[in-house]
C-alpha cells in the first residue's frame, strides 16, 4: 500500500499519537502530478481528482475515505507491536510472515479494532472559515487539558481558596480592618494563580467511536481489492484470543490484554520494554535487537536477567521510574567505562557487561551537554516549544499551508533539547546531522553515525558557536593567570579530567596560532564574537576572547564531549 501510494506523486504525512498507539493519518497529492493521469484505474483516478476538486474535502467519496482509513490504520498495525511486543506485523501486510507466525488475518484482525474511528470528524472535516491548512490546525474532536503537575496543583489551590474563605468568614467585625486586608490579599493571590493555571489548558485530541466500518483482508495488501474475507477484532491467533463473551472486543480490551501477564501478552510487553530501558542506560539491549523478538531477531544475550526485569516491573505497577532506579543504582552500571586490553579481547562487544558501555551521546543530550558546560542551559520545566537558531529558507519548501521560521531571541534559546520545536520532516539540521528520527514512523533505536555533517554542525551551529564564547570567558576569569591553568580549568569543565602532555601541547599551539592570526584581523575576531544573542564581555579584549573562543569550540566539539564516558 505504500508503495502504491509513493506513486501518486507528493505527500506531506500529519501524524498524531492519541491514546494507544492511536495514528491519524492525512495524506495530500500533489493533482499535478503528471502520473495521476496515467494511473491503470480509471475509477482510482477519478476518485483522486475527485478529493482535490478546488482544494475542498467535503465531497470526497466513500471509496476514498476508507482507503484513507485502510492507510492510516495499516500504518497503526504495522509499528504498534513493534513497540509494545517487538513483533514485525507489518511484514504480514501483504502476506503471512515468512520467519514469525503472524497471518494476514492477523493483521487485519488488529486492524479491525480501529475501524470505529471517527475518520470523517477528523481527517476531512474543512473549516470553512480558516481553511483546511490553517495553523494552528483545527481537528476535531480536541479537548482542553492541564499536565498532572498542574492539576495537582490547581487543586492545592482550591483547597488553599476555601481556607482563605472560611477564615475570611470568620474574621471578628472588630478586626476587619487589620486581619482581612491581609487575608483578602492572599486570597486574591491564590485565586490569581488558579486562575492563571486554568487558562493555560492545551488542545489534545482525542477520538471519537462511531459504528465500526467494515475491515476485510486486502489480497496482498491491495487496498482497492475488496475481495477477501471480512475480519473482526481479534489478537494474533498463536496467541491465545480474548475472554470477553460474545460482545465486540474494543481498543481498551486490547490495551487490557497487551499489559495482562496471566491472561494476555504482559510478559512479552514488559520483556520488550524493560529491554529499551537496558538499552538507554548502557547503549545495546539485553536483546539487542529492539523491535525484533521473533525469529530474525537476536537472542538475549542474558535471558534470566530479562525476565527478571520484566517481572520486576509488572509486579511494581509497571512502574517505569522504579526499573529506571533500579538500572541506574546496580553495580553494573556504576562501572567504568574504561577497558584493559584483555577484556576487550575476550568481549570486544561488552555483551558480559564487565565494563560500562561508551557510546555517543543522542541529538538532545549533546546540545544540553554543551549548554551545560557553557554555563548557558537554562533548566526551566515545562512551557511551549522552544526555537533555536535555524538556517534561513529550511523551512522553504514546507507548505499546506507555508510557514516561516522566527528564532526566540530571549533565555528560551538556551532551553534543553525536549522543549525544541520539531517539525516532522523537518527536523532541526543539528538534530538530524546527530542522527534524531523525523517521526515519521516509530523508532525503536536511534542509529549513530559518523559523518563530516556532525563535525560541521558542532563546529558552525549558532547555539554551539555562542557556547563557546560563553565558555571562553569562563576560561578567562575563572582558569587563572596563565595559560597552563586555563587548559586545565577547561578541560576539567569539558571532560572532567586534566589534558595529557601531548592534549597540553597541542592546545597551548592552537591558541597561539589564533592569536596572531586575529591580531592580522581584528574584524574577524569581533565578527566571531558577536554570534549568538548572549551580552559580549566588554571588559575582555576580542582578539584574546576570540581565540580562546576557538579552543573553546575544539574542546566542545571532541568526541569525548559528546560520548557517554
Amino acid at each position: 500500500a505504500r508503495d502504491a501510494m509513493s506513486e501518486l506523486g507528493k505527500k506531506v504525512v500529519v501524524v498524531v499519537v492519541a491514546g494507544l498507539a492511536n495514528r491519524m493519518f492525512t495524506e495530500h497529492i500533489d493533482p499535478s502530478d503528471d502520473r495521476i493521469h496515467s494511473a491503470k484505474d480509471d475509477e482510482w483516478n477519478r476518485k483522486i481528482l475527485e478529493f482535490f476538486d478546488d482544494g475542498r474535502l467535503e465531497d470526497i467519496s466513500q471509496l476514498s475515505r476508507d482507503i484513507h482509513g485502510q492507510i492510516r490504520v495499516g500504518k497503526v498495525v504495522a509499528y504498534k507491536p513493534a513497540w509494545w511486543m517487538a513483533a514485525t506485523m507489518g511484514c504480514s501486510e501483504c502476506h503471512d510472515h515468512k520467519f514469525d507466525p503472524y497471518t494476514m488475518q492477523d493483521f487485519y484482525s488488529l486492524q479491525a479494532f480501529f475501524a470505529d474511528l471517527d475518520d470523517a470528524r477528523h481527517l476531512f472535516k474543512v473549516d470553512l472559515v480558516r481553511g483546511l491548512d490553517a495553523l494552528p490546525t483545527d481537528r476535531s474532536p480536541e479537548i482542553e487539558v492541564l499536565s498532572r503537575r498542574e492539576r495537582q496543583r490547581v487543586a492545592k489551590l482550591e483547597e488553599r481558596v476555601r481556607e482563605l474563605e472560611n477564615e475570611l468568614a470568620a474574621v471578628p467585625p472588630d478586626d476587619a480592618n487589620t486581619v482581612a486586608e491581609g487575608l483578602e490579599a492572599n486570597l486574591e493571590e491564590a485565586r490569581g494563580e488558579r486562575e492563571r493555571l486554568l487558562s493555560g489548558k492545551r488542545l489534545t485530541m482525542v477520538s471519537s467511536a462511531v459504528d465500526p466500518r467494515t475491515v476485510r483482508i486486502l489480497p496482498r495488501g491491495n487496498w482497492l481489492d475488496e475481495s477477501g474475507p471480512v475480519v473482526t477484532p481479534a489478537v494474533p491467533e498463536f496467541l491465545g484470543q480474548l475472554d470477553i463473551g460474545d460482545r465486540r472486543p474494543t481498543r481498551l480490551d486490547l490495551a487490557n490484554w497487551l499489559t495482562d501477564p496471566t491472561d494476555g501478552v504482559g510478559g512479552l510487553t514488559s520483556r520488550a520494554v524493560v529491554n529499551r530501558f537496558w538499552y538507554l542506560m548502557f547503549g545495546v539491549g539485553i536483546a539487542p535487537s529492539l523491535d525484533d523478538f521473533g525469529g530474525q531477531g537476536d537472542v538475549p544475550v542474558h535471558p534470566e536477567l530479562l525476565d527478571n526485569l520484566a517481572v520486576q516491573f509488572v509486579t511494581s505497577g509497571w512502574d517505569v521510574k522504579h526499573v529506571i532506579k533500579l538500572l541506574v543504582m546496580s553495580r553494573t552500571y556504576r562501572q567504568s567505562s574504561a577497558v584493559s586490553s584483555a577484556l576487550m579481547e575476550r568481549d570486544p562487544y561488552n555483551h558480559l557487561f564487565a565494563r560500562q558501555s561508551r557510546f555517543r551521546l543522542q541529538a538532545e543530550m549533546i546540545r544540553d551537554n554543551l549548554l551545560s558546560v557553557s554555563g548557558l542551559l537554562v533548566m526551566d520545566y515545562g512551557g511551549a516549544s522552544v526555537r533555536p537558531y535555524q538556517p534561513a529558507g529550511y523551512y522553504r519548501h514546507l507548505n499546506f499551508p507555508p510557514r516561516t521560521y522566527e528564532a526566540h531571541l530571549d533565555r528560551r534559546q538556551w532551553r534543553r533539547g525536549v522543549y525544541v520545536h520539531w517539525q516532522r520532516q523537518f527536523v532541526h539540521p543539528m538534530m538530524r546531522a546527530f542522527d534524531a528520527p523525523r517521526r515519521e514512523e516509530c523508532t525503536a533505536r536511534r542509529t549513530r553515525s559518523t559523518t563530516p555533517l556532525a563535525a560541521l554542525a558542532i563546529l558552525n551551529d549558532p547555539t554551539f558557536v555562542e557556547a563557546s564564547r560563553v565558555f571562553a570567558e569562563r576560561i578567562v576569569r575563572d582558569g587563572g593567570d596563565t595559560t597552563e591553568s586555563r587548559i586545565d580549568f577547561a578541560m576539567r569543565r569539558a571532560v572532567s579530567r586534566r589534558p595529557n602532555d601531548k592534549e597540553r601541547h597541542l592546545l597551548v599551539d592552537m591558541l597561539a596560532l589564533n592569536l596572531a592570526e586575529y591580531e592580522q584581523d581584528q574584524e574577524a575576531a569581533r565578527q566571531l564574537i558577536a554570534v549568538g544573542q548572549a551580552v559580549v564581555a566588554n571588559d575582555l579584549h576580542a582578539v584574546e576572547l576570540a581565540a580562546w573562543t576557538n579552543i573553546a569550540r575544539a574542546l566542545l566539539a571532541a568526541h569525548e564531549t559528546m560520548a557517554r564516558n
